[in-house]
């Protein structure tokens, strides 16, 4: 079956041409070319036979970064929440201090991914592999970029195909605060949501609808974010400028949680006697608030430490095969109780 090309400027074969052309992922593709076992004689066979017939020439230069000493791997991110990202690049920067990597950093700005031409620019830099922070570890036009040129990745936070995946429980982690929030003696609840475009912004909410649907007599608010300050502070003058404001708000981060007690300090509520707040994240943002924040910990420099891990195995054909699905790791979350939180001063009506 002949390969079918888009119009447009000319290019080389890549090897997603030949995981397309030979019914196989990428991934597969670059075990063949570099001889890693665990693909069936005939599914090599084949894939060998569709590298001739096109004529696909593997890129030697990244190939050679297997066995040698240092492994370049790059970062690319472009998180609003500064918190996170701190956290996120501490455990990324001590891991690779204890493994010969040396990392390369490229920011998409304003939580946008960085352009073609920036990626492929990092990937031109020798890299072995790469770490996508979220939300990027969920963008098509990203992986796609990664997929041709058939590099490793890990996805922080979120699930990808062909990839190491290394999250927490975002569902339960939510369900659990929001069980914490009822169980206070709240009845009226805003709940502040994240990028929609996030699967882990997705589960928060769906673990805090999880958990008021079984507690009857419950009012709910439910209000957009994107994880910024910005857009808690937005957040937070709808929630407490409404006909009803709830008397205890949990947003899907720390940055948003600390903009909703900014919002509150300059209505003159106090917190938590007339407000409860709880975040999620336990960022440096959480501690250095007053009062410090109840919150989700979500241990972001161990996963970043594991997603480095994980990637390294797979860079040097360590890791266990599972063909076109992700490699998932789940660590465990806690639930952080500080001052901001407290039960309402006087019941609900």
């Amino acid at each position: 079956m002949p390969l079918t090309r888009s119009k447009g400027r000319p290019r080389g074969v890549t090897i997603i041409d030949v995981a397309k052309q030979a019914g196989v992922s990428p991934m597969t593709v670059s075990r063949v070319i570099n001889g890693d076992a665990g693909v069936r004689d005939e599914v090599r066979a084949h894939v060998r036979e569709v590298i001739a017939q096109l004529n696909y020439t593997p890129n030697l230069m990244a190939r050679s970064l297997v066995t040698s000493r240092e492994i370049r791997i790059g970062v690319i991110y472009s998180n609003p929440s500064a918190a996170f990202m701190s956290e996120l690049l501490v455990g990324v920067f001590e891991e690779a201090s204890t493994r010969a990597a040396q990392l390369f950093l490229l920011k998409g700005e304003q939580g946008r991914p960085p352009t073609r031409e920036a990626i492929q620019g990092l990937i031109a830099q020798r890299i072995a592999g790469l770490i996508l922070a979220p939300p990027l570890g969920e963008s098509s036009f990203v992986r796609e970029i990664i997929r041709e040129a058939g590099l490793p990745v890990a996805v922080v936070g979120g699930v990808a195909p062909d990839a190491v995946c290394v999250w927490i429980d975002n569902d339960r982690a939510a369900y659990d605060m929001t069980r914490h929030l009822i169980g206070l003696g709240h009845r009226r609840i805003g709940f502040v949501h994240g990028n929609p475009d996030q699967t882990a912004s997705i589960e928060r909410l769906a673990g805090f609808r999880r958990a008021v649907e079984e507690e009857e007599g419950l009012e709910t608010q439910i209000v957009q974010g994107d994880y910024s300050y910005a857009s808690g502070l937005r957040a937070g003058e709808e929630l407490l400028g409404s006909e009803r404001p709830p008397t205890a708000i949990f947003a899907s981060n720390d940055d948003m949680a600390a903009a909703v007690v900014s919002v509150a300090h300059r209505r003159h509520l106090d917190v938590p006697g007339d407000l409860t707040v709880a975040g999620f994240d336990d960022s440096t943002a959480a501690t250095t608030l007053w009062p410090p924040l109840t919150t989700i910990h979500q241990p972001v420099r161990a996963l970043a430490t594991a997603a480095l891990q994980m990637l390294i195995q797979d860079i040097r054909g360590a890791a266990p095969k599972v063909d076109g699905k992700p490699r998932v790791m789940v660590l465990e979350h806690a639930l952080i109780e500080r001052d901001s939180t407290a039960p309402p001063r006087s019941p609900a009506k």
